[in-house]
């Protein structure tokens, strides 16, 4: 074992890469009941005709144990101390705005996730992925990371009533006296402190100390005994399958634009966490990734088993530099962050818990995190910030990370050409700009 993740090369040791394991595991643990709540629309209580709603035990079993699969994958394949997870901004996008906003089936958005990661397999094995990557222009790829991060924020804000609706302005802030409210907002406060702190795992604790104290205040129902906490582990019976049996519902416009959507944002987390992951651990090679086809060939693997067992894609987490601060080097420590997913299998109860006012507070921070990307657009290139700016600010005005992409992949083409930067315009992007102007043609 110790040969095989080269322990004595990279300097560590077993307990070194359990706790790294241990401490990724914390700093992202907050995903088990975030993504549950987020895909079964917790909060939303009207869907659109003839949408159901996804079963949450289902997706919190699905959550773990993609999660487990994908970083053992990770750690025994690529043997990187990088772990994965259903990703962060692509489970807002599958439900509010492919199941809310499109008022396609959860099945067939399921579907549409397992074509992507079919897809990003291909794109990886025949080269071809970092050929679609590099035609895309880093600013763009920068401020689809930040509006995302806008756009959960602003979910966050809405699903605790910090956000609510007016005719008159359309949203307007929210009744700050309601305990609920208050709740939320004890939630934000805690969380800021602890990673304020630079304390590993503060998204999660925040949310802990969010549910006690809803719970010692009567506004969240305590679970009842052991049992309440400790159970059997939810069945996938509701979700496993499900995108097989859709797949032949893909074939349109709209979802041909989800579909896109999906691999896109997937593309550049996977290959922004692979970086800085290994940047922080000294594992980058004359500035390039060693091993970097078994990374990714893991990553979309892991998005192919999610879909199938019933979850939005899987995507590595940007958290594993924690497990790295703390002494991750090796595979092993993916390894261990592994187990801790299939652990936690058995704590489904605490799902009761977990209402939109606890995760509020973590959508709001890990919205914060990644609006840091808008430090690299060049804002004072006019040609570049048009694009980026739209890109942005739709994302959340029109509900919509797919409709925010399509308004930065139009205007950019037109704002270089105009600017008579033809030249630097990829060809991969004249193709993007007639798909999503035929995206606004289909919404119409």
């Amino acid at each position: 074992m110790k040969n095989y993740f080269r322990f004595e090369e990279l300097g560590t040791n077993y307990r070194q890469e359990f706790m790294a394991g241990m401490t990724t595991f914390l700093a992202m643990a907050y995903i088990l009941f975030v993504n549950p709540s987020t895909l079964a629309l917790v909060g939303i209580e009207e869907l659109p005709e003839g949408v159901t709603r996804i079963d949450q035990g289902a997706v919190f079993t699905a959550t773990a144990i993609a999660a487990a699969i994908g970083t053992l994958i990770m750690g025994l394949f690529a043997k990187y101390p990088i772990a994965l997870a259903p990703g962060m901004g692509l489970n807002a996008f599958f439900s509010y705005t492919v199941v809310l906003g499109f008022g396609i089936p959860w099945e067939t958005a399921l579907a549409g996730v397992l074509a992507s990661g079919l897809i990003f397999i291909v794109l990886t094995l025949t080269g071809l992925r970092e050929k679609v990557i590099n035609a895309i222009p880093g600013n763009l790829k920068m401020a689809v990371g930040a509006g995302i991060g806008v756009y959960i924020a602003f979910i966050g804000f809405q699903n605790s009533g910090i956000i609510v609706g007016d005719d008159a302005t359309l949203v307007t802030l929210g009744n700050l006296t309601s305990p609920t409210v208050l709740l939320a907002v004890f939630g934000i406060v805690i969380s800021v402190v602890l990673l304020s702190l630079n304390i590993k795992g503060g998204i999660f604790y925040g949310m802990i100390i969010t549910a006690v104290a809803g719970m010692l205040t009567g506004l969240i129902e305590p679970p009842s005994g052991i049992g309440g906490i400790v159970g059997e582990v939810p069945s996938v019976a509701p979700t496993f399958g499900q995108a097989f049996i859709h797949f032949g519902d893909i074939f349109t416009i709209e979802m041909l634009v989800v579909i896109l959507t999906f691999l896109f944002v997937d593309f550049f987390d996977t290959a922004g966490t692979l970086v800085a992951v290994a940047n922080q651990a000294g594992l980058m090679k004359d500035n390039k990734l060693p091993r970097a086809g078994r990374a990714l060939i893991s990553d979309s693997a892991a998005t192919v088993a999610g879909a199938v067992i019933g979850t939005s894609t899987t995507t590595s987490y940007i958290e594993s530099t924690a497990g790295v601060g703390a002494g991750g080097r090796t595979g092993f420590a993916s390894v261990v962050t592994a187990g801790f997913f299939i652990l936690a299998l058995f704590f489904s109860p605490l799902l009761s818990v977990v209402t939109a006012e606890v995760t509020a507070p973590a959508l709001i921070i890990v919205g914060v995190m990644m609006a840091a990307s808008l430090k690299n657009i060049d804002w004072d290139q006019f040609e570049i910030a048009v694009p980026a700016f739209l890109t942005v600010v739709t994302m959340p005005l029109a509900y919509s990370i797919a409709t925010g992409i399509a308004m930065g992949f139009i205007f950019y083409p037109i704002t270089m050409i105009l600017k008579g930067r033809i030249k630097e315009i990829n060809p991969v992007m004249y193709v993007l700009f007639v798909i999503f102007i035929l995206y606004f043609i289909f919404l119409s």
